[in-house]
């Protein structure tokens, strides 16, 4: 059983770590509370910018140079953009962990912020918001989000064109340095390092008595229940989404095992009778999705616009089966799917230092890998069966971009 290593700085700033012996890597997670919902108003898209300029020159290297640091230091680097946080991560043999820790204080707290750099960041994150065009099913559940969340934790991190294209270096620089401060972020690393040394050094890097509140958020109503966006083609691209409790209200581990019934494997309700009973259309597939306050279980079916509306009849109607009781050999085949993605997920530094900031951001505390076995293993069909009847799914939001709309 690994041990969790935590260290709390005076600022607020949270370390976490848990130890790989057997690995020569090392992988850390910085979660910065600048995610979509938190941003101003007109600043829809800022996150997506921002976490390309940051890294085009920080510190004394300019684009270049610091292209070429990373480079040097053999870091495979990636970023998103939440709704609660912007995150930034990266991998690396654990002999240049000192060294990259170093660089990424730079990134996160001295970034040059070059105006010449901020547009061709913005550039590229306009391109990347276009891009949806070609990409309907991504498009479909980013539209989805958007009317299934309260206002604002359902903004699109990629933004809308209009706040992007009147987006400035000056406002972006406002919010990098209003919301770049070390007391909320929350730092997790995985793999082989030594904790003591990576506390030490932390503290000389990030010690800053700069405080940040996150700012108050008033959510307003969610969205349609239905909305259709019109196209040509010979497509229907269908999202549909319904409400369940959060991960912290203590029925995850039911909802993951209902989401693996539905979608977990070839043997799958929804593969089975949407797709290979019926031949209704290519893609089926469902995921539970869980901020700190708000979670829902998402669905994605593509198919054609004579077999849309039938499409969408026989997922609800899957969906609404569920509180009926799933059968011992489907709740074993869900436990062999949950386990397995466990055991890759742990054996990946990358992976288990994002899922350790998770989970002290949404649970107040880390889960480790023999809990999660645990409570995978002792699932019943009849757990399962008493959280859905407690929680049925009585309302969905669904979106379709096709060219026929669908009555709901």
């Amino acid at each position: 059983m690994s041990k969790l290593d935590i260290h709390k700085f005076k600022n607020g700033m949270v370390l976490l770590g848990e130890r790989i012996d057997h690995v020569q890597s090392v992988s850390f997670h910085f979660l910065i509370p600048a995610g979509a919902a938190l941003l101003p108003d007109g600043c829809c898209g800022a996150g997506e910018v921002i976490s390309d300029w940051i890294f085009r020159g920080a510190g004394s290297r300019d684009n270049r140079q610091l292209m070429e640091t990373l480079d040097e230091l053999g870091i495979h680097r990636h970023t998103s953009v939440s709704a609660e946080h912007l995150s930034l991560s990266a991998s690396m043999e654990s002999g240049n962990l000192a060294d990259v820790l170093d660089v990424f204080a730079d990134i996160i707290l001295r970034p040059m912020m070059d105006p010449k750099q901020f547009e061709l960041s913005r550039e590229l994150a306009v391109h990347e918001l276009q891009g949806l065009d070609d990409d309907p099913r991504g498009k479909v559940m980013v539209h989805l989000k958007e009317q299934f969340y309260p206002d604002p934790y359902g903004r699109s991190s990629l933004g809308e064109l209009s706040d992007l294209q009147s987006l400035t270096a000056e406002k972006t620089t406002e919010i990098i340095k209003r919301f770049f401060v070390p007391s909320q972020i929350i730092f997790s690393i995985s793999g082989k390092y030594d904790f003591d040394t990576v506390c030490r050094q932390m503290e000389q890097l990030f010690d800053s008595d700069s405080h940040f509140d996150s700012p108050a958020i008033t959510p307003e109503c969610r969205g349609k229940s239905y909305v259709h966006y019109p196209t040509k083609g010979a497509q229907v691209h269908i999202g549909l989404m319904t409400a369940v409790p959060p991960i912290g209200t203590g029925c995850y581990y039911e909802f993951m095992a209902a989401v693996s019934v539905l979608s977990g494997s070839m043997s799958s309700r929804l593969f089975t009778e949407v797709r290979e009973k019926r031949g209704l259309c290519y893609a089926v597939g469902a995921r539970y999705r869980s901020m700190k306050d708000y979670a829902g279980i998402s669905c994605y079916a593509g198919t054609t616009p004579d077999k849309a509306q039938e499409t969408l009849d026989v997922i609800m109607d899957q969906f609404n089966r569920l509180k009926n009781g799933i059968s011992d050999d489907e709740m074993q085949r869900a436990k062999v799917g949950l386990k397995t993605s466990l055991i890759m997920q742990c054996e990946s530094t990358a992976s288990r230092a994002s899922g350790i900031a998770g989970d002290y951001f949404l649970l107040g505390r880390v889960r480790g890998a023999d809990e999660i076995r645990d409570k995978i293993a002792n699932l019943k069909p009849a757990d399962v069966e008493k959280i859905l009847q407690e929680h049925p799914f009585e309302k969905y939001t669904v979106v379709t971009i096709g060219s026929k709309a669908i009555n709901i």
